[in-house]
């Protein structure tokens, strides 16, 4: 894939550069050893170098627990800390990955939009928009529960979308997830990476979101930036997306190259995404520019990247209002990801939703989802032992595993493809005259492929 870069030092952004060079020092104001620890690292996103000290002594944990933590996790620095690490339920929100998965759903009419649309640069103005608009909710700083192997997350109810993702593998965890509505397909396979870097984390998306556009069978390819979780233990927790997103139309080889600016002094550049639309060519078509937390805008340019003249910047998106003081920093959708409001008819036992420990969160009994998690995190693990015994593979219900890999940025992956069944079962369902009567509530969540363990 050629590079757009050569257009960087001049035109709208040209000052982005400059932004960009100052990647390594912004993101790495630190004090090193405060309090006699070693690798400790600090930031202030509102501050400079000087504000660290009294930044550390800020965030969730108080001072005995932080301690702690910071002795416990200190052994895993460099290490990948997906799945091997049993952490607290105190910094978990009351939500799964397969359910932060459909966040990315919030603005589906977007990519409606980028549909409908004739001109082929539009068409990456709405869907870039559409794959920016979900890192408002992806600021927040709670952890979502791994799921358990072969559980699920269904949507429907919202933008004529049918929405399932499914746990396809344990280790390492990867994730599969198929949404449609008349206008597009949208199929991902997930393998998050991370690492552990004492006060911090990098999280690599290792995955590949595709996009289909139904109208002209436009198949659209999106890589998105990494992404840092600051402050972890020291600290007010916070979350920043340095780098770039590249949004590539596979079928015409025009692409949409953005950046996110990393976060410098004094919160300078946080939030900010710069870029432009590319022809296959790769000459500047169309520049983009807003803040992820509040909306995009574009206009025309020229073949320098300026703004043409009689064209104005125009809103393609803007961020929904969010609750006031939410506990969990949830946005009014992702309570509605959360409610039966978006769970269909006769909902698959295997739904986040029915977790135990996910509901005992959301009602605020830590006690009860702690346990509640080390139960389900057994019965995954006795699971695992008599599929062993049995000489059993684990086999996903609506995705099949194919014999692509594909190469991303941190690694290679391998690509589950949704396999149709879920749309057959639905249609089944919906096309029924049973009416479905049953109390969510009561239903027990079983993700699981054997019958009762207890006695193995």
């Amino acid at each position: 894939m050629g590079s757009p870069n050569k257009d960087q030092s001049k035109g709208f952004f040209a000052t982005m550069t400059s932004g960009l060079s100052m990647f390594g020092n912004a993101m790495h104001r630190s004090i090193n050893g405060l309090l006699g620890y070693e690798g400790l690292e600090v930031i202030n996103p509102e501050g400079g170098k000087e504000d660290a000290e009294e930044e550390a002594h800020k965030g969730r944990w108080r001072e005995e627990e932080r301690d702690s933590y910071w002795k416990m996790m200190q052994k895993y620095i460099g290490m990948d800390v997906t799945s091997m690490v049993t952490l607290p339920v105190l910094i978990f929100e009351p939500m799964t990955m397969l359910q932060k998965m459909a966040e990315l759903m919030e603005y589906p009419h977007l990519l409606d939009k980028a549909d409908e649309c004739e001109d082929p640069y539009m068409r990456l103005v709405y869907a870039t928009s559409w794959a920016i608009s979900v890192y408002y909710a992806f600021q927040r700083t709670w952890k979502p529960f791994n799921p358990i192997l072969g559980e699920t997350y269904e949507m429907v109810n919202h933008g004529g979308i049918t929405f399932i993702s499914e746990q396809v593998s344990h280790h390492p965890p990867m994730s599969a997830g198929h949404a449609e509505n008349e206008h597009f397909t949208y199929d991902v396979t997930s393998k998050l990476k991370t690492q552990f870097l004492g006060n911090s984390l990098d999280v690599y998306p290792v995955g590949r979101t595709r996009v289909v556009l139904k109208k002209d069978g436009v198949v659209l390819d999106l890589v998105p930036p990494p992404t840092k979780v600051n402050n972890l233990i020291f600290g007010r927790t916070w979350v920043d997306s340095p780098g770039e997103m590249i949004m590539t139309n596979l079928t015409t080889g025009d692409k949409a190259v953005l950046y996110f600016q990393p976060c410098g002094w004094f919160g300078a550049g946080r939030y900010e995404v710069d870029g432009y639309v590319y022809n296959a060519a790769e000459e500047p078509k169309i520049l983009m520019t807003g803040k992820w937390n509040e909306g995009m805008s574009y206009q025309p340019c020229d073949m320098e990247g300026e703004p043409l003249p009689g064209t104005e910047l125009k809103e393609v998106w803007r961020v929904a209002p969010a609750p006031e003081n939410d506990k969990f920093q949830y946005t009014h959708f992702a309570h509605k990801i959360n409610s039966f409001d978006t769970a269909p008819k006769k909902l698959l036992a295997s739904d986040s939703r029915l977790r135990p420990d996910r509901y005992a969160l959301e009602k605020g009994d830590l006690i009860k989802a702690g346990t509640e998690k080390s139960n389900l995190e057994e019965r995954q693990r006795a699971e695992k032992r008599s599929r062993e015994a049995k000489g059993h593979q684990f086999a996903p219900r609506w995705f099949d595993v194919t014999d692509e890999v594909t190469p991303t940025p941190w690694g290679d992956l391998e690509i589950y493809r949704y396999n149709g069944k879920y749309t057959d079962h639905r249609a089944a369902i919906d096309s029924s005259d049973s009416i479905d009567g049953a109390d969510f509530q009561s239903m027990e969540f079983n993700p699981w492929q054997y019958g009762n363990l207890s006695e193995e």
